[in-house]
């Protein structure tokens, strides 16, 4: 059975110092909900514009080699008839080889891989 006195106390009226706290509290909620629910949205709009606005690719550097998948690249390079390569670097795109001339002066020549010509001829000298 329920109580009968049930619905008289839920009938009281609240004392004016709490009411005047229920009252605030409401009003924070409410400004709290409304501040949740707008910051929501700003998050909502951003992410469909970020998802609407096209991207730009990347831009492609001018030396990058692009090589078919499953093929090696070729080419080739022309030394002076009787050079003989000392050594080599590569970098990025280039290469540079250390050249010894079979008339006994060194020059190292840089090549551009994906270009596939000589980009500079540096004789080297000694004073």
């Amino acid at each position: 059975m329920t109580r009968p006195y049930a619905d008289e106390e839920e009938e009281k009226p609240l004392d004016p110092s709490v009411e005047k706290v229920r009252k605030k509290l409401i009003r924070f909620m409410g400004i709290n909900l409304g501040l949740l629910f707008l910051a929501l949205m700003v998050v909502i709009v951003a992410l469909v514009y970020k998802s609407r606005t096209v991207e730009n690719p990347a831009p492609v550097l001018a030396g990058d080699i692009q090589v078919p998948a499953g093929q090696p690249m070729e080419g080739d390079i022309v030394l002076p008839v009787g050079a003989r390569i000392v050594s080599q670097s590569i970098s990025g795109n280039r290469i540079s080889l250390d050249v010894e001339l079979a008339e006994g002066g060194r020059v190292i020549f840089v090549y551009d891989i994906a270009e596939q010509r000589l980009v500079g001829r540096f004789a080297v000298r000694t004073k």
